[in-house]
C-alpha cells in the first residue's frame, strides 16, 4: 500500500489510516495523510503514465485509497486556457466537472472510500457546490444524502442537490454553522460525514496536478485561488510538495490567496501576521461559495501561504462582477466565487506564469 499514516496538523499525532476519523480525536485538529514516495515513484516511472492523457484517477497513487470500484463520473480533464491578452497567463476552468465546479474531484476520492466502508447514509455541510457534488456522487454509490445548507443558499443549487435525490435542509447560520451541526450528528448518531475532511482534501489535490501535467510540470510563479473554508488552498500546497518531493517539479509556485472583502479571514491573518484566524460574523456577499465566517482549514491555508511566500488580497463584489464579465470575454463562464482569481491576479498586477484556478461554472449562481 502506498499510504503510511494520517496525522493532526496541529498536534501532530498519528492513527492509523484504518481509523475513520474526520478530526484529531485528542486536539480536534485537521488530520493529513502522509505517503511512502517510494512507491509512489514506482507508479510515475512507468511509460504509461506519461503517456496517459491528464484526468483525475490518472494520479491515483497520490490518493488515500486503492483504484477499486471506483465511484467516478470522468471528473477531472478540464481545460485549461490561455489568457488571449496575457500569453503567460491560464485558466483551469472547474466548472466543466461533471456538476460544474471543482468539488467532484473530492468527491469521487471521498465516495469511494465510503462505499469501501460500505457507507449506505451521509450528512454534509455546504455552501451549495459541494453539496450538488456529493449529492451526485452519493446516487452513483446509492448512499442516501442528506445535505444541511446555509438558508440563503442559490435556489439553483439548491434544486441541484434535489435534483439527485437527496434531502436538504436549510439553517440558519453560514457555512460553518451548518458544519458544526453536522460534526454533532456523527459524534451522537455516528452518520458519516461528507465535507471538508481528509478524503475530500486529498482529491481535491488533483486540480493541481492536472494542471501542471497541462503545463509539462513546469511550474508556474503563481497559483491564485479563492479561499472560503481554507481546504483547497492546503490541498494545493500539499499536491505541490508533494510533486517536488518525488521531482516531478523543482521548485514551488507562490500561493496567492484571494477573500471577499467583507469575509477576509486568511488574508487578513496573513497580511497582519497573525498566528490566529479572526472570525466574521454573518458575512455577506455574492461570491457565496466562500463565505465563510470561520474556515476549517484557515490554519493550514495561513501556513502554505508563509511557506511558499505567498500572497493575499480581498477583492469587492463590484470587483468580482467585472472579473466575471472579463472571462465572459475569454469564453469563460464562471461563478463569482470562481472570478475571484481573476480579480485577485490583476489586482496585483502579478508578473511572470500566473495559473488561475476558476473554480465553478457562472450557471451555478446567476448574478
Amino acid at each position: 500500500m502506498h499510504v503510511s499514516h494520517q496525522e493532526c496538523f496541529h498536534c501532530h499525532k498519528e492513527y492509523p489510516m484504518e481509523n475513520v476519523l474526520f478530526w484529531c480525536p485528542d486536539c480536534g485538529g485537521s488530520l493529513v495523510v502522509h505517503y511512502k514516495h517510494e512507491e509512489i515513484e514506482k507508479h510515475l516511472s512507468k511509460k504509461e503514465f506519461k503517456k496517459e492523457k491528464p484526468s483525475h484517477w490518472k494520479y491515483w497513487m497520490f490518493y488515500p485509497i486503492p483504484k477499486r470500484k471506483v465511484v467516478t463520473m470522468n471528473e477531472g480533464g478540464t481545460p485549461l486556457i490561455p489568457d488571449k491578452k496575457r500569453e503567460d497567463w491560464f485558466f483551469k476552468f472547474e466548472g466543466s466537472n461533471p456538476t460544474g465546479s471543482f468539488k467532484d474531484r473530492g468527491s469521487t476520492v471521498e465516495i469511494t472510500h465510503a462505499t469501501h466502508l460500505g457507507v449506505k447514509k451521509l450528512a454534509c455541510a455546504s455552501t451549495g457546490n459541494m453539496g450538488a457534488s456529493v449529492s451526485a456522487y452519493a446516487a452513483r454509490a446509492g448512499i442516501k444524502a442528506t445535505i444541511y445548507v446555509p438558508k440563503d443558499t442559490a435556489i439553483i443549487k439548491s434544486k441541484q442537490i434535489r435534483s439527485y435525490g437527496a434531502r436538504i435542509v436549510k439553517m440558519n447560520g453560514d457555512y460553518t454553522d451548518v458544519m458544526n451541526w453536522t460534526k454533532e450528528l456523527w459524534l451522537k448518531k455516528r452518520v458519516y460525514l461528507a465535507g471538508d475532511y481528509l478524503y475530500r482534501q486529498e482529491g481535491q489535490k488533483s486540480v493541481i496536478l492536472e494542471a501542471l501535467d497541462q503545463m509539462k510540470f513546469h511550474a508556474p510563479d503563481f497559483v491564485v485561488l479563492p479561499v472560503g473554508m481554507g481546504n483547497l488552498c492546503y490541498a494545493t500546497y500539499k499536491g505541490l510538495k508533494e510533486l517536488k518531493m518525488i521531482g516531478l517539479i523543482h521548485r514551488i509556485p507562490k500561493i496567492v490567496a484571494v477573500q471577499s472583502y467583507h469575509c477576509s479571514t486568511v488574508v487578513e491573518a496573513f497580511n497582519r501576521g497573525m498566528k490566529k484566524i479572526p472570525l466574521v460574523e454573518d458575512p455577506i456577499t455574492i461570491a457565496s461559495a466562500i463565505c465563510c465566517g470561520s474556515p476549517n482549514y484557515g490554519e493550514e491555508a495561513l501556513y502554505a501561504l508563509r511557506d511558499t511566500r505567498g500572497k493575499a488580497t480581498t477583492i469587492t463584489d463590484e470587483e468580482l462582477r467585472e472579473a466575471k464579465e472579463e472571462l465572459a470575454g475569454e469564453g469563460i463562464y464562471s461563478e463569482a466565487s470562481g472570478a475571484a482569481s481573476y480579480a485577485a491576479a490583476k489586482k496585483l498586477k502579478l508578473k511572470g506564469r500566473v495559473l488561475m484556478i476558476v473554480t465553478g461554472h457562472g450557471l451555478k449562481d446567476v448574478i
